[in-house]
């Protein structure tokens, strides 16, 4: 049970930081195209491989933090589900273009984000 309260402190945090975040992008750069979201994701995306790794190859911690901080922490900060829903309102706008460039962007960063999070966690 305890686990629960440990993914759940987690969570809070990281839908504290996602939506601190989110709003910080917008106020500074606006809102045509959702960077925010993006830069979240790929942020996200980066994290989730650096500490994976460093917690199944580099160190031993206790399983405790894995679930704060991964499922956690990162699950509630990453925000796919709002991906979805901002790329499909670019595409309901005719945003074609930005709709594409935000998929593209998001899956390609993403994934090189996460691939420098293993890099890096296995040079420290």
């Amino acid at each position: 049970m305890y686990q629960y309260l440990i993914i759940g402190a987690g969570g809070f945090l990281g839908a504290i930081v996602r939506y601190a975040l989110g709003v910080w992008i917008s106020q500074r750069w606006g809102r045509m195209f959702p960077l925010g979201t993006f830069v979240i994701n790929v942020s996200g995306s980066f994290c989730i491989g650096l500490l994976m790794t460093l917690f199944a190859e580099r160190f031993m911690v206790n399983p405790q933090w894995r679930l704060f901080l991964v499922v956690g922490f990162l699950g509630a900060y990453t925000t796919f589900s709002t991906f979805e829903f901002e790329t499909g309102a670019l595409i309901r706008d005719g945003e074609w273009m930005l709709a594409f460039l935000n998929i593209f962007l998001s899956v390609v960063a993403g994934f090189a984000a996460l691939k420098a999070g293993e890099i890096l966690s296995r040079a420290l």
